[in-house]
């Protein structure tokens, strides 16, 4: 009989267990590749690009972002990291260690003949029963409850390049959030600037009131500190503008040409008198300021800086509580921003610009200094990790214990729940249940610690109903996490599980693989040609 084709010469197709076992496979080996970072004693990876440039860092969703994956099952993980990455700032690496152990723990049920549909009804029922069990365990706090705040700070950079001046930075991270919180408790990450500077060591980092921008005074005369800053926020250059359509001007003679270069200066000066008028001492502008405007400007003893980004200027207004003005006509004395100090520093061969000393700032600057530029780069990571932290704390108002502490409360909670279920979704709620145990697992493997005795030591005590007892893995034993300062905010547990189960049911649910044509004959992750998949396939990164 005549074979029919119906895909194009050169495609792949995959199907049934086959495929399963290819996605799952692929799965894994992401979750493998990230699961030894985990914990504070999780090791570091070094990722180096095509242009030699290296990346030395144990935080999840930058190793995954680096890592170029390139098979389609193993992208879908990626994005539960990313997803995790931006609705919390951490706890990636635990999203994408789970979804893994998922998958895992599925694949032994799909060995013994259990569908995929009854596994994934399994899932999505544990995964709703695993969010109302963390609501339930999770323990109420306040702003006022600064020394928690530190603790959870304390426990995001815990294991990471900034873990040796975690005090300091913790204490930093909590006064940066609670600067920029707004009357009404909303608070936006974009509003703490965090600026790297290598040299010096991290204990020199520092919280500013106000703005650090990457940009010097724009003439030598200016004064190089202006106290009592008086600061006009323009977003519009002060130079002659072009015409909008092309004119000729016709110059006859010598004091036509005088004139014309006169009144070019006279609109000039107009400008920068506008500006002097409110009591300015300060410029900001967002974009080109002429030679001769920087002259008339300096005259005044006014300290200007040039071309500021839009990001920029928008944070310099919610720290000195100015306006931004596009139309000089328009400027008053109202809508100057205010700062103690502006002044101009050199740190190595940079000049900066710091606004400072701002009165209730609502945008602030994080200093961070580095021996190198690969630590300041990993103490930005732990740092940003900290205040995303420390926002989610303040946003939900709830936190819980740490140290594998609530997963093997969640673990323990689940099968109770299962024993309820009849029906081979039972099945699958007990392996939900197994996989949450895969993080104190990890954290113990990781210190190096025996598993087997850890984990029986762990469960024993939470049988006593002690729902913290987590694992202490730097003396091995089981220790009170919420008494010890290991804390972290509730919607990094939550966003996890959630994330992880839907992208392990997504996986399960895929049973047929097909692929377009490449030039490379074959999708990337995947033996060219159009036969089975039985063996192990390889899997490019």
């Amino acid at each position: 009989m005549q074979p029919i084709f119906i895909l194009p010469e050169g495609a792949t197709r995959t199907i049934g267990r086959d495929a399963q076992r290819n996605n799952i496979a692929a799965a894994k080996l992401v979750a493998e590749t990230v699961r030894t970072t985990l914990g504070p004693k999780g090791m570091d990876k070094m990722i180096v690009d095509s242009l030699g440039d290296i990346t030395v860092t144990n935080d999840g969703v930058t190793i995954l972002k680096e890592m170029n994956v390139e098979h389609p099952a193993a992208k879908m993980v990626v994005e539960v990291a990313k997803t995790q990455e931006d609705e919390v700032g951490d706890g990636t690496t635990t999203a994408v260690v789970i979804a893994g152990e998922l998958l895992k723990n599925a694949e032994a049920l799909l060995d013994k003949e259990v569908h995929p549909a009854v596994i994934s009804r399994g899932y999505r029922m544990a995964s709703i029963k695993a969010l109302e069990i963390l609501e339930n365990m999770a323990e109420t706090i306040k702003p006022s409850d600064e020394s928690v705040l530190i603790n959870i700070a304390q426990t995001a950079m815990t294991g990471k390049g900034a873990e040796y001046t975690k005090d300091t930075l913790a204490s930093l991270a909590v006064k940066a959030v609670k600067m920029v919180a707004d009357d009404d408790g909303t608070i936006d990450k974009d509003n703490i600037k965090i600026e790297k500077r290598t040299g010096g060591s991290a204990e020199d980092s520092e919280l500013v009131k106000g703005i650090v921008l990457e940009k010097e005074r724009v003439h030598a005369g200016m004064p190089r500190v202006v106290k009592n800053a008086k600061m006009v926020l323009l977003n519009r250059e002060i130079e002659i503008k072009k015409t909008e359509i092309d004119a000729n001007i016709e110059i006859t003679s010598p004091d036509q040409l005088q004139a014309f270069l006169d009144q070019e200066e006279k609109m000039l000066k107009d400008m920068v008198e506008k500006i002097a008028a409110t009591g300015a001492n300060v410029l900001v502008c967002q974009k080109g300021i002429d030679d001769v405007a920087q002259h008339f400007l300096s005259k005044r003893g006014i300290y200007a800086v040039r071309r500021v980004s839009d990001s920029d200027i928008k944070k310099i207004a919610k720290a000195t509580g100015g306006k931004v003005v596009t139309n000089l006509h328009d400027l008053s004395a109202e809508d100057l921003g205010h700062a103690g100090m502006v002044e101009e520093v050199k740190v190595g061969d940079t000049e900066f610009t710091y606004i400072r000393e701002c009165k209730n700032p609502k945008a602030v600057t994080l200093l961070i200094r580095g021996g190198t530029e690969h630590i300041t780069a990993e103490i930005e990571r732990a740092l940003t990790d900290a205040i995303g932290d420390v926002i989610a704390a303040l946003k939900d108002g709830k936190v819980v214990g740490g140290a594998g502490a609530p997963e093997i409360e969640l673990s323990m909670g689940l099968r109770k729940y299962a024993e309820s279920l009849s029906g081979r979704e039972q099945l699958a709620v007990q392996a939900f249940a197994e996989a949450m145990e895969i993080i104190p697992i990890t954290l113990v493997e990781n210190a190096g610690l025996d598993p087997i005795d850890s984990m029986t030591d762990l469960k024993a005590a939470h049988t006593k109903k002690m729902k913290w007892a987590g694992i202490d893995v730097f003396t091995g034993k089981v220790m009170d996490s919420w008494k010890k300062g290991v804390i972290e905010p509730l919607k990094i547990k939550v966003q996890a599980v959630s994330s992880a189960s839907e992208v392990a049911v997504m996986v399960l649910r895929i049973d047929d693989i097909i692929q377009s044509s490449s030039g490379k004959g074959g999708a990337p992750g995947m033996p060219p040609g159009a036969g089975g998949m039985g063996g192990m396939p390889p899997m490019d990164y």
